[in-house]
């Protein structure tokens, strides 16, 4: 009764949490670019453009009457109820570039008025809904692009994607796990608990967001993570207790102990585990990571919790009931006969030949994985969204109609004579592959003074060569007696890609030592998590190259719907390096605890690998099968990043549950025999009496 009433609040609570999300996180705090960005709305209000609206006519020119006065009608509205929005037209500044081609269209630049903090602000985001209805004009076709437009589409979409991935694999999660249990009762297990994963995670994320600022993409990684994860704990933990249940003659009390001091304890480690692995991501200078790293740490510790209460309290409630629905003439494994079924066989068989099992299966993962050798990295853009997005839209029509892609730099100066800016400016134009440089003005004197260059060239600001312009022009000799600061996209992108892989030692360093300590702590060896370790980089590397290979190069698009724009978005590696190190841990554990229980017994490493295996086997790879199910409906997102995250996710599970576990693992732990429970000796005293198998026993 009280979990039904905790879930009910969290579920009136948490549903919130749309509301509650923010824009952008992906500049980097103190970076040049997030410096450049700052100074310009400081000093520059009306040259940081937060909307673009595109008026079109097929009929009308701009040079009409009727055109004019459509367009001086939104102005006129958008100021009266926004004051301190900077609006600039056509008709106000007579600059060309704001006219299409053909002059049947304009552009209108907004400016809206907010705190003037650097990054994408709360108080932009609520003046730009405050006049979002304003700025259709009569008469003629709006289409309404930039910063906050873009995240407005990116919110609806991600609201979309979610119910249509629940809409695609719950119902298959249902039958499923009918068709693995064999049970009606037991099948409602595991949706049930991934329901109340994800509405308690976004209960605990609303309450996140009243601290600090959490990405609105961060709803898709609870989802996912939350019922995902719930779905495998609890397919764990009801396999087990049916099978205790089995070999204990319907005992429901011994069962239960039994099951949490075994799965159960399995679970809490899994949980731990992959929350640290999410951890990492705390690390991290950016806004975006963070709340992935937020979003994904609520899911697990929900739903291992979940796991640990809620679904022992049901099956306490259930006891023989847990087999009501059963399918007619379904056939169950004892518990004794598993040694001789075909997991086990599967095991022997590899373990009679270690070395070449070993040595193929790494060479296939390193070949699968070589794509991400050649891999190009961006940041977010509206080709992020689907073709049709209203935002994408506005920005393509801009792209065609008004001359072209072009890139720009930012460059502010502080300090420095009039003369020196325009000599500096000067050389900046001198750059191979700038078309052109303006200063646009200048605020202050003397030591306060600040000057505005901007530097303009063809091109997507995201490409490699963009990206090195950016680099050389802050390369460029700067003048005496002052300081440079350059931004813009590339320049953002440039101190993006520097941030996050310029931390990737220290999460790596991070996550290693903490697989170290929680894999000893669970199994008593050294060895086996350098082991685990090792295993799972090799696994993770492969999903990169396929990644890379479809996302980057192009591969596929077609049949996944997306557009390629030639590059990963820097973010999103790192995002799937934390989930995926964690969800291969997840794995490893099972199948480890399993082995490390029936070795206690045995004492034969062989033969508990492949009892371990046997056991496990079957139910790895029915939990892999539901995930890959949760995580597939996520990989037919709209947008490109969460379809690029799904897609890694699922290539990596169903590689990790099948080759990585049924065949590297029990290979690798032939080989190495008795000395993967091998600890030194005062750690091994140690576990011996404080570990997770004394807590076990």
């Amino acid at each position: 009764m009280a979990a039904l009433v905790i879930i009910a609040a969290a579920s009136a609570y948490g549903f919130g949490v749309f509301g509650a999300l923010s824009n952008g996180g992906f500049f980097v705090p103190g970076s040049e670019s997030y410096r450049a960005d700052a100074t310009m709305r400081e000093a520059f209000p009306e040259r940081v453009i937060d909307v673009v609206a595109v008026y079109q006519s097929d009929t009308l020119t701009v040079d009409d009457e009727a055109f004019q006065t459509a367009v001086e009608d939104v102005v006129t509205r958008v100021e009266a109820k926004a004051p301190g929005t900077v609006v600039q037209t056509f008709y106000d500044t007579q600059a060309p570039q704001l006219v299409s081609s053909d002059r049947h269209a304009t552009q209108v630049l907004f400016s809206l008025a907010g705190d003037g903090a650097a990054t994408d602000d709360g108080g932009r985001l609520a003046t730009y809904r405050l006049i979002e209805d304003d700025l259709t004009a009569t008469g003629l076709t709006t289409h309404v692009g930039g910063g906050f437009a873009l995240y407005d589409d990116v919110n609806s979409q991600v609201k979309v994607d979610i119910t249509r991935a629940e809409t695609i694999s719950m119902p298959l999660v249902f039958i499923l796990s009918f068709l693995i249990f064999g049970s009606l009762a037991a099948a409602v297990m595991p949706t049930l608990v991934g329901a109340v994963a994800v509405v308690g995670a976004f209960s605990l994320v609303r309450a996140i967001t009243t601290v600090t600022d959490v990405s609105v993409f961060a709803i898709n990684v609870i989802t996912m993570m939350g019922m995902g994860l719930a779905i495998d704990y609890a397919l764990f933990i009801v396999s087990r207790f049916r099978e205790e249940m089995e070999a204990q003659d319907g005992d429901v009390r011994g069962s239960l102990a039994r099951t949490m001091a075994t799965a159960g304890r399995t679970v809490f480690f899994s949980g731990i585990i992959v929350t640290a692995s999410l951890s990492s991501l705390l690390i991290f200078p950016l806004d975006f990571l963070k709340s992935m790293g937020y979003g994904g740490m609520a899911a697990v510790v929900v739903a291992m919790v979940a796991s640990l209460t809620v679904l022992p309290a049901v099956l306490a409630l259930l006891g023989r009931r847990i087999d009501w629905g059963r399918l007619p003439r379904r056939r169950r494994i004892g518990r004794h006969s598993l040694g001789h079924h075909r997991w086990a066989r599967l095991a022997r068989s590899v373990m009679k030949r270690p070395v070449v099992y070993v040595l193929f299966i790494s060479a296939f993962l390193l070949v699968i994985g070589s794509p991400i050798l050649g891999a190009k990295f961006g940041a977010v853009d509206e080709r992020a969204l689907p073709k049709d997005a209203p935002s994408r839209v506005a920005l393509d029509l801009i792209r065609d109609e008004f001359g072209g892609e072009i890139s720009t730099a930012d460059v502010l100066v502080h300090g420095g004579s009039q003369g020196d800016v325009v000599a500096y400016a000067d050389r900046l134009g001198a750059v191979p592959g700038i078309q052109d440089v303006t200063v646009l003005g200048q605020t202050g004197e003397g030591t306060e003074a600040v000057s505005l260059i901007q530097a303009s060239w063809a091109g997507n600001g995201q490409t490699e060569a963009s990206q090195d312009l950016a680099r050389e022009l802050r390369a460029v000799e700067q003048p005496a007696d002052s300081t440079v600061d350059v931004g813009g996209v590339s320049a953002s992108t440039v101190d993006l890609v520097h941030a996050i892989y310029g931390k990737l030692p220290a999460m790596a360093a991070m996550v290693g030592a903490i697989m170290m300590v929680l894999l000893f702590i669970a199994f008593g060896s050294v060895i086996l998590p350098i082991k685990a370790i090792t295993m799972n980089t090799v696994s993770i590397a492969a999903s990169f190259g396929v990644v890379t290979w479809i996302f980057q190069d192009g591969h596929l698009s077609g049949v996944l719907g997306f557009e390629s724009p030639g590059f990963l978005d820097a973010t999103e590696p790192i995002l799937m390096l934390a989930i995926l190190f964690g969800l291969s841990m997840d794995y490893e554990v099972f199948l480890l605890s399993r082995i490390r229980e029936d070795y206690d017994e045995s004492g034969d490493n062989t033969a508990a690998v492949a009892a371990g295996l046997q056991h496990t086997g079957r139910i790895i790879t029915s939990a892999a099968l539901l995930l890959a199910v949760v995580i597939g409906g996520f990989a037919t997102s709209e947008i490109v990043m969460i379809k690029m995250v799904g897609v890694g996710m699922l290539v990596a599970v169903l590689l990790d549950a099948t080759v990585v576990r049924a065949l590297l693992v029990p290979a690798t732990m032939r080989l190495l025999g008795r000395l993967n429970w091998w600890a030194p000796g005062p750690l091994r005293r140690w576990w011996d009496k404080h570990g997770h198998g004394q807590a076990a026993h």
